[in-house]
């Protein structure tokens, strides 16, 4: 307990969900905390709770995807708290309307550049330049495994915004690794929050995400808050320009499975696989039966001709 004490930690996108997770996980650990995002009213009631941890909280609301607000946001903090210690560059915004790439339209394409990447950027710039100057600071982007590789998402702003952001990790965590400043980031898979749950379970997308995670289920916040945590703190001082993923396994797939692999039948009387496994989501097919008993000729006589 307390490993952030005497630390002062911003963090974007403040106001609820993963941001409000950040908050009191880092005022738990003793951090002095800068909250920002556009809704004040949102940011305060996030304050209140992270100050009954004993954190000095400073509240600045503002638009990340604006140029002005991030320069007054850094330099408020800054001037309020003498310094920031850690950035947790956690603002972020999709479009889940499901738009296919063929007809996605560059207003909404540039409304998520401005905020996922633009911003991300502009925070980094702002606070590595303080961080920089001082020699010492620490840098953890929020991006998603959806920056890592292809996907079936239909997010294709979101995607190229989490990869970009990604590169940016890599690149600016060389580039000022020999001045006192890491910076990684944290690619989390689908995670429940208090927000999300009620949305994914009505849905149903709760059960694809389940049926696509080689753990089975969907993260959730805690799971995602402590990496991010580690990340920050001194615990990861020999780690710098890292894209962590925190997926239940998704990236490391080659793909997994829906509907149960049909060998998984196969050797019941002589190497039965141990454990209960995944049931999977989708009915036995029809070619299920053929191969049921095995591959003819090893796992059972071929008839005789």
């Amino acid at each position: 307990m307390g490993q952030f004490t005497g630390k002062t930690v911003l963090i974007t996108g403040a106001s609820y969900g993963l941001g409000e997770g950040f908050a009191e996980g880092f005022a738990q650990e003793g951090a002095d905390l800068i909250l920002t995002a556009r809704t004040k009213d949102l940011l305060d009631v996030v304050a209140e709770k992270c100050r009954v941890f004993g954190s000095k909280v400073t509240v600045i609301p503002g638009d990340v995807s604006i140029e002005e607000d991030v320069v007054r946001v850094v330099s408020g903090g800054i001037a309020e708290h003498g310094k920031i210690d850690v950035l947790i560059n956690n603002a972020g915004v999709v479009d889940p309307r499901g738009i296919a790439p063929e007809r996605f339209d560059m207003t909404t394409w540039n409304w998520i550049i401005s905020i996922d990447l633009n911003g991300a950027f502009m925070y980094m710039r702002e606070v590595g330049r303080h961080m920089l100057e001082r020699q010492s600071g620490n840098i953890v982007n929020i991006g998603s495994i959806l920056g890592s590789g292809a996907n079936e998402a239909t997010v294709i702003a979101y995607t190229a915004a989490k990869g970009a952001l990604r590169n940016l990790t890599q690149q600016l965590g060389c580039e000022w690794a020999d001045r006192g400043v890491r910076v990684n980031s944290v690619s989390p898979g689908f995670v429940v929050t208090e927000m999300t749950a009620p949305m994914l379970a009505a849905m149903g997308i709760d059960t694809w995400i389940a049926s696509r995670t080689p753990m089975r289920r969907i993260g959730l916040l805690h799971e995602i808050v402590a990496p991010v945590m580690f990340l920050a703190s001194d615990a990861a001082s020999y780690i710098t320009g890292h894209d962590l993923l925190v997926d239940g396994g998704t990236n490391a797939s080659n793909g997994t499975y829906q509907i149960p692999p049909i060998h998984h039948e196969w050797n019941q009387d002589t190497a039965a696989r141990v454990g209960k496994g995944y049931p999977g989501v989708q009915p036995r097919p029809d070619w299920y039966q053929a191969l049921e008993l095995g591959i003819p000729g090893l796992h059972y006589p071929l008839p005789e001709a």
